[in-house]
């Protein structure tokens, strides 16, 4: 299984990225997938785009868009990724597939193995009907897939269990019900009661998302217990905002990482596939 999450010391939590696969474009990847493996981020949540998300703010579902315009899709995003996984030292890729856009035509146990083929360390699978959960869990197995499952701060007892049970990568914590670069009212300090909660039904890393934008809300994160925080609408509006500027999103996404990221001792570690 693989090692998702590196904590360093007090205050220093794991780190995750979320991209959307072809924003910047496919050809871009490898090399901002690099860059951030050799800044010592843990993990690239890499989505496939899907049109339309009920969860996510203007700023990622913009980026959506722009990639589904340029023809990205899953079997395009695995090439790419079998391309460039092998060269990676410590970062760990979570591809997240919409299931309505991306699954639901395909064989789904066949389509897991095709994603562990091409090398990702762990699959989220969103907006995944209910009664196809046992199936997809039993598919990531067979597949050596880790599972990334979610749930959210006010999520129902029931509904937090299953989530707890059901990461065999890591547990996302969405901090608050809203949209995605929203942060929740009491600060991400608030969520250690929760977070303490998850930590007594998983052995999984936890990693908390949603309104994290600067070095400061990553050491809420790490202060309320988590072992990751996950960036995702701050760090996808600096890859627009150079996109529109004619900049390099690569190297603005790395200023913006170091810019969030607190400083620790990064030993390398061996690529485990």
């Amino acid at each position: 299984m693989a090692d998702f999450f590196t904590r360093s010391g007090p205050g220093r939590p794991g780190l995750a990225l979320f991209v959307n696969a072809g924003d910047p474009p496919l050809d871009a990847l490898p090399d901002l997938a690099l860059a951030l493996d050799e800044q010592g981020t843990d993990c690239l949540e890499l989505a496939v785009p899907f049109p339309d998300s009920v969860t996510d703010g203007p700023v990622i579902r913009r980026s959506a868009r722009r990639a589904l315009e340029r023809g990205t899709g899953l079997d395009e995003v695995l090439e790419c990724l079998a391309g460039f996984r092998p060269r990676l030292r410590r970062l760990r890729v979570a591809l997240l597939v919409d299931w309505s856009h991306s699954l639901k035509r395909r064989d789904h146990a066949a389509a897991l193995g095709e994603i562990a083929a091409a090398g990702a360390d762990g699959v989220l699978v969103h907006a995944l009907p209910p009664r196809l959960r046992e199936t997809h869990l039993a598919a990531a197995g067979h597949a050596g897939l880790p599972v990334v499952s979610t749930c959210y701060q006010n999520s129902p007892d029931r509904v937090r269990a299953r989530a707890a049970a059901d990461a065999s990568g890591y547990l996302y914590l969405v901090a608050h019900y809203g949209r995605s670069g929203t942060a929740p009212a009491a600060g991400h300090g608030a969520l250690a009661g929760t977070v303490a909660g998850l930590r007594s039904l998983t052995s999984s890393p936890i990693a908390v998302g949603f309104g994290v934008r600067t070095r400061q809300d990553v050491q809420a994160v790490a202060a309320c217990g988590a072992d990751a925080a996950v960036i995702g609408s701050a760090g996808v509006a600096r890859i627009e905002s150079a996109l529109e500027e004619g900049r390099d999103p690569v190297r603005a996404l790395g200023a913006f990482v170091r810019s969030v990221q607190p400083v620790r001792s990064l030993a390398p570690t061996p690529n485990r596939s």
